[in-house]
């Protein structure tokens, strides 16, 4: 899905594309988007933007003169799953453009359009970021890097780091791909506790007899997490393009498929997280990975600091619910979406166990069959 540097990307591809341009009109929505309409109507107005972490504000400003008089609207989009802009000829319009910003005559008409194939994509008005959401990794670094170090005893960082890289209101811009690669190049083990890894970096103070270009020279050389967190975006930034994804088109996405050297590459291992989301790295040699069971339908990490150690194979299924029976209070409950994880990742329900009395007999009362059961929708599932 697209991450800080998509969106920085995004935004540069706006800007570049849209400099020169005059649109006028209404702004378009299509008709199956659950997004808000957009109360925009002038004669003459520009489009710029801006990233900031995981979202991209695009300005429409009016020019002197345009009809009806109107002041400038601000909209704040985050990406999803798929969302991106693109810039096409009116009578070409992608199929899933939801969002759409026609030129103003003369000449040819061409639409800047929000591409959303699986529509989990969003825009706010009022062009305000979403409250939460921590400094910019790729612009706001002093101001990332100090609300990380300065708030480690939150329990976010009671989590595993892997976990922690993807908690928005610390590591705005961080997304699936890039917590591989950053705990690749330092060869921390995802699954580290988040705090155990970050707390080193507060101590970590330059000799004060090194000279600037020295210290420059050390940080270069010896980047760390937090450092990685600013400097690995910034690479795929400088890739061009449109960063992460296929449908960016072949050229770009090979300049990225060669730039990765973990997520999803051959010869690394890959886990999951308690959230259900794959974590790539490199496994020390000697030792195999195995693909681990979901613990999404855990209680959520605010409520368990830690994961008990595994239960001994010699417990039977049924000793180990009857011994964690007294234990399921409504306390323990997993608590509703925050910006914990990126907000964009959708939900993807889990099926339960039927309860239900046993006969004397031993035989199962037969269940009741549904005649109309709708099929889950194919967009509501989430990649990795």
């Amino acid at each position: 899905m697209p991450e800080g540097p998509e969106l920085h990307l995004a935004s540069q591809f706006v800007n570049q594309a849209c400099g020169a341009l005059v649109f006028g009109g209404c702004v378009e929505k299509s008709s199956v988007s659950r997004n808000p309409e957009v109360p925009f109507e002038s004669s003459a107005y520009r489009i710029s933007a801006s990233a900031r972490g995981k979202e991209l504000r695009l300005i429409l400003s009016p020019l002197p003169g345009a009809q009806p008089p109107q002041e400038p609207l601000a909209l704040v989009f985050r990406f999803g799953m798929s969302g991106s802009f693109q810039l096409v000829p009116r009578e070409e319009l992608p199929r899933h453009a939801h969002l759409r910003f026609y030129t103003a005559p003369p000449g040819p008409q061409l639409a800047l359009c929000f591409v959303d194939v699986r529509r989990f994509g969003h825009w706010d008005l009022g062009g305000k970021w979403q409250p939460g959401r921590g400094p910019c990794v790729l612009q706001e670094y002093e101001q990332f890097r100090e609300n990380v170090l300065r708030n480690l005893a939150d329990k976010a960082f009671d989590r595993p780091i892997c976990e922690a890289l993807l908690d928005q209101r610390f590591f705005n811009g961080i997304g699936n791909y890039l917590r591989a690669e950053i705990l690749y190049r330092l060869k921390i083990p995802p699954f580290e506790k988040a705090r155990s890894v970050l707390e080193a970096l507060q101590q970590r103070r330059p000799s004060l007899k090194l000279t600037l270009s020295q210290k420059i020279k050390a940080k270069l050389q010896n980047p760390d997490l937090l450092e990685l967190c600013h400097s690995v975006p910034k690479e795929v930034v400088q890739l061009g393009g449109k960063g992460y994804g296929s449908e960016s088109g072949e050229e770009d996405f090979a300049a990225f498929r060669a730039w990765l050297r973990c997520y999803g590459m051959p010869g690394m291992s890959s886990l999951q997280d308690r959230h259900g989301r794959t974590i790539w790295f490199q496994c020390p040699a000697g030792r195999k990975s195995r693909k681990k069971k979901s613990k999404a339908t855990q209680p959520s990490p605010e409520d368990r600091v830690e994961d008990p150690s595994p239960p001994s194979k010699a417990l039977s299924r049924t000793r180990r619910a009857k011994r964690d029976l007294p234990e399921r209070t409504a306390t323990q409950r997993p608590e509703g979406p925050s910006l914990q994880q990126d907000p964009e990742v959708p939900t993807v329900p889990k099926k339960g166990k039927r309860k239900g009395r046993q006969a004397a007999s031993g035989h199962r009362r037969p269940r009741k069959v549904k005649a109309d059961t709708p099929s889950l929708d194919p967009e509501g599932t989430s990649a990795s």
